[in-house]
């Protein structure tokens, strides 16, 4: 029997209809998860579900006596403890204990004891203690007051509230928005173990990949299921839209065939029946249209101008706060061909470093040097809270550019997908992932050198985030990229720093190294060892397969960097094709930069097909390295 029915569901907020006659049942234990554009009626869906709004159709039902957790959008706040605000999350518990101090019936007693026994009240303060140290708060952070953590730890503890619940049903929307990759794997991993089911909002690939059964896709207002995770669905619908063309091609070719019979004989006497009978057979063609699909995202940031390097050096920097000291000894370099990712738990300073890079924070000590034409563009997820929600896109815009066209504040804020309707709407009512693409229109309005970007895909659906890899991929300057997610990072960066224990060293390896890094040293510290190194293995066969990764670390390299150079050599072909395009091109009689237009050209397809043939290799030497690992 299914846990949740949503029938035939029907939702409208203000005026516009999310739902329309959707359908959805999840069994026991069943671990879903639930995507689409922003703005498609995601979290309405689960505000419905926990009885917040009410249906405009259709029924929504939850098995009787079945627990329900939900993560609220707003995060906890007051004076109690972490712990205590975990525990009062569960209600029932709590006014047990309150009643068993004051209850005088013998009988009544009993009873108390005997259900606090039955939901492992006893047991309650080590599993809400546990559940928080895997979010990343240790003993000491656990019984301080919740108003003294930043709104993203606050959200923590909501999470943490709803898994403590050990519900039957658990509602997540965007989990991993505010944790770090450890904390992540540690959802993951509780994911795993959860007998409940989970009905997951999230664009975070990994997750969707490692902890769903199955991908439930809001579009147009219907819920359609695909078993397996977002790889999978992602392989499934893309066939299924291949077929559905085919098959609307191949009716409609016929349809046509048909047509040009029929308007061919039809006044023909010799002909007449035979027409007639075309005419019928038309009628009963399928009306079969071409998957039409939503307009992608598409992201572009200004070409900066030409930079000599070196771009920034830093000499053995100090930086934090006051007298407070966050990192130290920091000689590095940054040039215009640098992508960079920061990786590291949240809380190691991260963004300390990103600060220190654009120049909002001064160094404690030492020195940084950068070009004096060096413009930096730096985006910050709560700059969200900067933005007036009374104002437009288009005014914060124009306050930015204030000798700016208002043409030319409209094209750069359409750069990043806010169209006429949506930059003329008041901020307060842009959804997260418009608000994002307003942050990001903002920060590279000055065409920037160095582009700093602190959890940019925080509230971006899948399909922005593909669009910010894509313009990333053609961006002329260098990155420097703090994200929690992988999949961003391993299509972007191609060098990894570690920053921790208060300075940054380069990590030599990969994404995935670095999960299982992160794996290892968790171990390590379960252990608790404090004599043995983080990331030692604890057996033989993990010190070989550190080994073996290690061998195969330059072959990964140069897949990497084929991909990157291909993707570059793509994008320079689309500008060099849209030249040649141009008729104005040959309207100027310049024969001379046509012909270096095409030779550039022939010249890309040749380092392209050089690549792609160095990718291919390297592809087919790590899979045998990695089946010769295998046996």
């Amino acid at each position: 029997m299914s846990l949740l029915v949503i029938s035939d569901l029907t939702l409208r907020i203000a005026g516009r209809t999310l739902l329309d006659g959707a359908s959805l049942s999840i069994d026991p234990g069943r671990k879903i998860g639930l995507v689409g554009r922003n703005g498609a009626g995601k979290s309405t869906l689960l505000a419905a579900i926990a009885g917040d709004i009410a249906p405009d159709g259709g029924t929504i039902h939850l098995s009787a006596r079945a627990r329900m957790a939900r993560i609220k959008q707003e995060a906890p706040t007051g004076y109690g403890s972490l712990l205590d605000t975990v525990l009062a999350g569960d209600t029932e518990r709590t006014s047990l204990l309150a009643e068993s101090e004051t209850c005088t019936d013998p009988a009544r007693i009993a009873d108390i004891h005997e259900r606090l026994l039955a939901i492992d009240a006893h047991s309650a303060p080590a599993r809400a203690a546990a559940i928080l140290s895997g979010l990343g708060f240790d003993a000491s952070a656990q019984g301080r007051p919740v108003s003294d953590f930043s709104g993203g730890w606050r959200m923590r503890v909501a999470l943490a509230t709803a898994l403590f619940l050990n519900p039957d049903l658990l509602l997540l929307d965007e989990p991993t928005n505010h944790l770090d990759l450890e904390a992540t794997i540690w959802l993951e991993n509780w994911l795993a173990r959860f007998g409940g089911a989970a009905l997951i909002v999230s664009h975070d690939r990994g997750l969707l990949d490692r902890a769903v059964d199955a991908i439930a896709h809001l579009d147009h207002g219907k819920l359609t299921l695909t078993p397996g995770g977002y790889e999978e669905f992602v392989r499934i619908r893309t066939e299924q839209a291949l077929q559905q063309a085919r098959m609307a091609e191949r009716i409609n070719a016929k349809r046509a065939h048909m047509q040009s019979f029929v308007d061919r004989f039809r006044a023909k006497a010799t002909k007449a029946k035979q027409a007639q009978a075309r005419i019928k057979a038309l009628e009963k063609l399928p009306q079969i249209d071409s998957v039409v699909e939503d307009t992608p995202s598409h992201f572009s940031f200004p070409e900066p101008s030409p930079l000599p390097p070196p771009m920034l050096t830093m000499e053995r920097v100090r930086a934090g706060y006051g007298d407070h000291t966050i990192l130290s000894n920091l000689s590095l370099r940054i040039d215009m061909e640098d992508r960079i990712a920061l990786l590291g738990a949240n809380g190691n300073g991260k963004s300390t470093f990103a600060k220190l890079v654009a120049g909002r924070l001064a160094p404690q000590s030492g020195t940084i040097q950068h070009s004096p034409k060096l413009k930096v563009g730096y985006f910050a997820q709560h700059q969200a809270e900067e933005l007036r929600p009374d104002e437009t896109p288009v005014d914060h815009m124009a306050r930015a550019l204030p000798e700016a066209t208002p043409p030319a504040v409209r094209a750069q804020l359409a750069r990043f997908g806010l169209d006429a309707e949506r930059a003329e709407t008041p901020t307060r009512d842009l959804s997260g992932g418009e608000k994002a693409r307003l942050l990001l229109a903002l920060a590279t309005r000055d065409a920037p050198h160095l582009l700093i970007l602190d959890e940019p895909t925080n509230h971006l659906d899948l399909d922005a985030r593909d669009a910010l890899i894509r313009a990333l991929a053609e961006f002329e300057g260098a990155v420097l990229l703090i994200s929690h997610d992988p999949h961003l990072v391993e299509l972007v960066a191609d060098r990894l720093w570690l920053v921790g224990d208060g300075t940054m060293r380069p990590f030599e390896g990969d994404m995935a190294e670095y999960r299982v890094w992160l794996t290892e040293r968790a171990r390590a510290v379960a252990a608790n060892n404090p004599d043995r190194p983080a990331a030692a293995p604890k057996r033989d066969d993990r010190r070989e397969r550190a080994e073996a990764r290690k061998a195969t670390a330059p072959l990964r390299k140069r897949i990497r960097d084929a991909e990157q150079l291909m993707a570059k050599l793509v994008a320079e072909r689309t500008k060099l094709e849209a030249r040649l395009a141009d008729p104005k091109l040959y309207e100027t009689g310049k024969p001379e930069e046509v012909t270096a237009l095409n030779t550039r050209l022939a010249a890309i397809a040749r380092e392209h097909d050089r690549a792609e043939e160095d990718w291919l290799e390297a592809e087919t030497e790590l899979e045998a390295a990695n089946a010769d690992e295998g046996r």
